[in-house]
């Protein structure tokens, strides 16, 4: 989308959100407002959100009409020490475009919610949970960057090197809003540091992100469909893990969706977080299963099945990280693995938002 179209484009969307302050305002202005604190709390989110784009747009407004100014003034005077000025103007009202078309596409339904991340490593065995790890450090190194905080829910060590598998929860601002972009199957190709012979090798590993939903939103799971294990954690907690069987393992038989929660030296706690964390992964599953039917409906030829291979990370012969999704790549390998990925996840957001607006249209 490009910077005008975005310009004419959102002045329909700054009045709509206005029209939905003045809701907000008079709602909240209601005697009464705190005897449901959860809407309570609801709504003057929504309003603070509201008031901060708002804000924005106005400041954007403003400094689009100094530009104006700027470009009548050297169109009269026709004055070279203008054009240094007006390239200025320029930049910053590109990069303040850049940042409100990001937060257009971060209001998703469920994009300002926690993100619960899960990774597992492929076939392959040490190459494939070496790989992994390796995802698992770019992400919390993502996670550093953008000011996110990490819980890290369970974590299944391999048998030489790297994880079998982990969960982690991702907390801030619009977590789930940027991470969605990475479910998917990421492929890497290297020189491995585990094979004598130094040959090239293609390792898998799958990530699942969904939301962390609320106990409002509604997910039917029967207790007859869930199988309850218990076993001796691997996790943190010295001694205490390795007598008592206080992780839990819960697996909703209809969809194989598993969940392992070992982090917590209590069995009840592991089993809370285990059954959030499920309704979480199901409730993800059932917004993409709609997303499948509007794309099919459309005849849209994009692959938003969350198995789908999404990235290739080539180390050998040569160095490039590539989304298939986008097309968008960079030779800086090292950066990316350092969690450098709001390149790719802005491309991704990008391309899913324009094609969502030529399946409405």
């Amino acid at each position: 989308m490009s910077h005008v179209s975005t310009i004419f484009g959102a002045t329909f969307e700054v009045e709509r959100k206005n029209a939905r302050l003045i809701e907000l305002e008079a709602e909240t202005a209601k005697e009464g407002l705190w005897d449901s604190p959860e809407k309570a709390e609801s709504l003057l989110k929504e309003r603070k959100a509201l008031e901060t784009i708002l804000t924005k747009w106005a400041d954007m407004a403003k400094s689009l009409e100094d530009l104006r100014a700027y470009l009548e003034l050297y169109d009269e005077e026709e004055d070279p020490s203008l054009a240094a000025e007006i390239e200025q103007h320029i930049e910053s009202l590109s990069a303040r475009l850049d940042e409100l078309e990001m937060e257009r596409m971060l209001s998703g339904e469920s994009d300002d919610r926690n993100a619960i991340v899960t990774i597992h490593a492929g076939a392959g065995g040490t190459e494939s949970q070496d790989w992994a790890e390796m995802l698992f450090r770019m992400y919390t190194r993502f996670a550093d960057r953008g000011g996110f905080g990490v819980e890290v829910v369970e974590r299944q060590e391999g048998e030489e090197a790297g994880i079998k598998g982990a969960t982690f929860l991702v907390s801030g601002d619009h977590p789930y809003g940027y991470l969605k972009a990475e479910s998917g199957v990421h492929r890497l190709v290297r020189i491995s540091p585990f094979d004598a012979n130094k040959r090239r090798h293609t390792s898998f590993a799958s990530v699942f992100v969904s939301p962390e939903i609320d106990e409002d939103v509604q997910i039917q799971i029967n207790d007859s469909d869930l199988r309850i294990d218990t076993l001796r954690s691997s996790g943190a907690g010295g001694q205490h893990v390795n007598k008592v069987e206080s992780a839990v393992r819960i697996t909703h038989e209809p969809t194989g969706v598993t969940v392992l929660c070992q982090q917590e030296r209590s069995q009840h706690k592991n089993r809370a977080m285990a059954m959030k964390i499920l309704r979480s992964k199901l409730y993800e599953i059932e917004m993409r299963q709609r997303a499948e039917k509007v794309a099919e409906a459309h005849k849209s030829k994009k692959e938003i099945a969350w198995g789908s291979q999404i990235r290739s990370y080539v180390l050998a012969p040569y160095r490039m990280v590539k989304d298939h999704r986008t097309g968008h790549e960079t030779g800086n390998v090292d950066a990316v693995l350092d969690g450098d990925l709001i390149a790719f996840i802005r491309k991704y957001l990008l391309s899913a938002g324009a094609e969502g607006e030529q399946r409405s249209a």
